[in-house]
C-alpha cells in the first residue's frame, strides 16, 4: 500500500486543479494560493517519497510532470483572462508543454521515459512563485510588477528545458534508430 503513497500524491493533485481554478477564476486568490501550496507540498511529497524509498513508478515519472504542467497552465490561463499576465506568456508555456507532450509520446512508444531533470524543476518552481506573487499582488491592491521578472526567468527556464530535453530526445531518437 505505502508503496502507492506518490501516485495517490499525484492523483491528489490534479484533483486539486479544478479547485485552485474555481477560486482564482472567483478572485479569491487567499484560497487559490492555499490549494495551490498543498499542491506544490504533495509534488515534493511525492517526489521525496518516491526517490527515498524507490518507489519511482513509469506511471509517476509520466504523470507527476503533467500534474504540474495542467495546474500551472490552468492557472497561467486565469491569470490571463484577468489581465494579471499578457497572453504571450501561456502562449509560450502552452507550445513548449505541446512540443514536450509530443517527444514524450514518441519516446514512451519506444519505451523509454525521460524523468524530469533540474531546468525543468526550477522552471516549474519559478512559475509557482510568480503565480503565487501575482495572486497576492491582486488580492491585497499590491502595484508590484516583481512578478513579471519572476515570468521571464521561468521562461528562460522553461525554453531552456526544452533546448535540453530535445538534445536528449534526439540522442534516444538516434539510439533507438541505430539498434
Amino acid at each position: 500500500m505505502f508503496k502507492h503513497v506518490p501516485n495517490i500524491l499525484t492523483g491528489i493533485r490534479f484533483l486539486l486543479i479544478p479547485v485552485i481554478f474555481y477560486f482564482a477564476l472567483n478572485e479569491n486568490y487567499i484560497l487559490a494560493v492555499v490549494f495551490l501550496t498543498i499542491s506544490g507540498i504533495t509534488d515534493v511529497l511525492d517526489g521525496y517519497i518516491a526517490r527515498k524509498f524507490n518507489f519511482v513508478t513509469d506511471f509517476g515519472t509520466l504523470f507527476d510532470p503533467l500534474a504540474d504542467k495542467f495546474t500551472q497552465i490552468s492557472t497561467l490561463i486565469v491569470l490571463v483572462v484577468q489581465n494579471i499576465i499578457p497572453l504571450w506568456i501561456l502562449i509560450i508555456v502552452i507550445i513548449k508543454e505541446l512540443l514536450m507532450i509530443s517527444g514524450a509520446a514518441f519516446l514512451y512508444d519506444k519505451k523509454t521515459v525521460i524523468g524530469s531533470r533540474w531546468y525543468g524543476k526550477a522552471a516549474t518552481v519559478v512559475f509557482y512563485i510568480a503565480i503565487l506573487v501575482s495572486m497576492l499582488n491582486r488580492q491585497f491592491n499590491l502595484n508590484y510588477t516583481f512578478d513579471m521578472y519572476l515570468y521571464y526567468i521561468a521562461l528562460a527556464l522553461t525554453l531552456f528545458a526544452l533546448i535540453m530535453y530535445f538534445k536528449t530526445f534526439s540522442k534516444v531518437k538516434k539510439e533507438a534508430k541505430d539498434a
